[in-house]
């Protein structure tokens, strides 16, 4: 019972991460169609898709695969309390970002996009992609995985596009220069 509870808390949670993200970017102006989209924008997307597909069935599979401990409540706890936080990071991040967001593979600055320096914004400069890495973290942890392993070089692609967006905003925001020296860029007073 224990572990059918587990799995529709981690199952539920998704969804409702997934569906707060749809619902606030609707009504959204897009940058440009799907068709005129580089390849390697498309194929992150897809990518993202086919990631969040494979989560979901390893959720709702009855019987673990790659257990890292055959005793894993002290694994699982950790798990669920840094899903928790996860989530509430990431969805809190979201909200607080507003209209100033955009999908991580597609990653564009909009003609009104704003400098955010509130919230969890005032100590983090990415609070959205340390929520969801959390997430990821503590979910693979919750089912006892060694697929948390993946969490890493996801870790590794989205600090590489955060980057990214950095010197993006760098050129097009201002202030943002002076915002990121007060801030960090994923856990609060860590520079990386």
């Amino acid at each position: 019972m224990g572990m059918l509870l587990l799995r529709i808390y981690l199952l539920l949670g998704l969804v409702v991460h997934k569906a707060a993200w749809e619902i606030m970017k609707r009504g959204e102006p897009r940058p440009q169609g799907k068709k005129n989209q580089p390849l390697k924008t498309r194929l992150a997307s897809l990518a993202k898709v086919a990631v969040l597909a494979a989560i979901v069935v390893q959720i709702i599979l009855t019987r673990e695969l790659l257990p890292v401990s055959h005793a894993p409540t002290t694994i699982r706890a950790a798990g669920l309390l840094l899903y928790t936080l996860g989530w509430v990071t990431a969805v809190t991040a979201r909200i607080q970002l507003g209209r100033n967001w955009s999908d991580i593979e597609k990653s564009y600055i909009k003609q009104d996009h704003a400098l955010v320096a509130h919230g969890l914004y005032r100590v983090v400069r990415h609070p959205i992609y340390t929520g969801d890495l959390l997430l990821l973290l503590g979910l693979e942890l919750a089912l006892n995985s060694w697929a948390v392993i993946g969490v890493v070089a996801m870790a590794v692609y989205v600090r590489r596009q955060a980057i990214r967006e950095e010197r993006n905003l760098l050129e097009k925001i201002p202030g943002y220069d002076q915002y990121c020296r007060c801030t960090a860029r994923f856990v609060p007073f860590l520079p990386v």
